[in-house]
């Protein structure tokens, strides 16, 4: 049998499940001339608050602009410090730092999560904020984080990753005093391009931030604050509803593709198997794996027509752009082990037995040399 490529992801299965629907509201925008805050963004705000167990969803242009404006919206500003994960990717960081707050790095545990410990750890007098990162598909244990937190300091969930993703039977979103979120198209929830979100049950932040996305006003000509640009487009709000209708199923093909990658993979020894935390219902943007030789073992892979790849090769404090932090290396010596030994297998909505069977066969051969 002649083997296909298998890429780290492909939203065709998505695409084709969505099609008419978005083909049918991008009509309905286009004659309406509803381009900018037209009635669509309000009906996906109000579907995806619902969906997430929260009183408020506020659009946005993307991720990066949601988590600096949650942050903003929550007071956090120049003389403030914000615990940050530094297993994330690069624009957790950038957000805090784009809302003039100082970045505090912190490190993750085994399961790439941001734990109590290290939070506690910590906190100054001047710590304004924590921003828990939900990675790869499982959200860290806020309820824990949120426990060694001094009053008047704001839990921030990087949900970028978790859309769908519970913990103790709430979903990620609800999980703290306010989330971001970006519905980049390779997400579980994604757009056809850059678009975000903020949620909260707090109506006074959602208020701040329907100004801060628009010029600092709720209204045209008004502006009460000095505000941004970062409006949820409304071509953009009509692909969200529809993916929407199918998250939960779409996850739940996830579910299944990483529970059969866990059998394929089970009696390899050298490969570490992704774990799901108790309390966690694991939605699986990622399916990733450690592994001895990742970067001998990546290249095999790829040479081999299975499109693998790493989340992410390098910690933030070992970034150049933070070299300014002079955070050394060894500072963080969970995220620094594990950054060299990750490795992300594809799997997304419709990826077929066949294709995840030629996945892991392409390990097992990898890993024999």
């Amino acid at each position: 049998m002649t083997q296909q490529y298998v890429p780290l992801v492909d939203l065709s299965h998505q695409q084709l499940q969505v099609a008419d629907a978005i083909r049918e509201g991008f009509n309905r925008v286009i004659a309406e001339s509803s381009f900018i805050m037209g009635p669509q963004v309000t009906e996906f705000e109000e579907a995806w608050a619902k969906y997430c167990g929260v009183n408020c969803a506020v659009g946005v242009g993307n991720g990066t602009d949601s988590i600096e404006l949650a942050l903003r919206a929550a007071g956090v500003g120049p003389g403030d410090e914000v615990i940050v994960p530094t297993n994330t990717f690069v624009a957790t960081a950038g957000a805090v730092l784009r809302a003039g707050a100082e970045l505090v790095l912190a490190d993750c545990d085994e399961d790439f999560l941001l734990g109590p410990e290290e939070v506690a750890g910590r906190i100054t007098a001047r710590t304004k904020a924590v921003i828990a990162v939900h990675l790869f598909g499982q959200a860290a244990p806020m309820e824990l984080i949120a426990r060694v937190l001094p009053p008047g300091v704001t839990l921030v969930e990087d949900m970028a990753q978790a859309q769908g993703a519970t913990r103790l039977g709430v979903r990620a979103g609800g999980l703290g005093d306010v989330a971001a979120t970006s519905f980049y198209p390779g997400k579980n929830l994604g757009a056809y391009g850059d678009a975000g979100a903020v949620m909260t049950n707090s109506t006074e932040i959602a208020d701040r931030l329907r100004k801060l996305r628009n010029h600092g006003g709720n209204a045209r000509y008004e502006h009460l604050d000095i505000g941004f640009n970062s409006r949820l487009d409304t071509l953009q709000a009509v692909v969200l509803n529809a993916k929407l209708a199918l998250l939960d199923e779409w996850n739940q093909q996830r579910v299944n593709a990483a529970a059969l990658y866990g059998e394929l993979l089970s009696d390899l020894d050298e490969v570490v198997l992704p774990r799901t935390l108790p309390g966690n219902g694991h939605v699986f943007h990622l399916y990733v794996i450690r592994v001895p030789d990742r970067d001998r073992l990546l290249l095999a892979l790829n040479e081999r027509g299975i499109g693998a790849g790493i989340h992410y090769p390098n910690p933030v404090h070992l970034l150049p752009a933070y070299a300014s932090l002079a955070y050394r290396k060894g500072a963080f010596p969970t995220a620094e082990a594990l950054s060299g030994e990750i490795l992300s297998l594809p799997l997304y909505p419709g990826i077929t037995a066949v294709q995840q069977e030629q996945a892991a066969g392409a390990l097992r051969s990898a890993l024999r040399g």
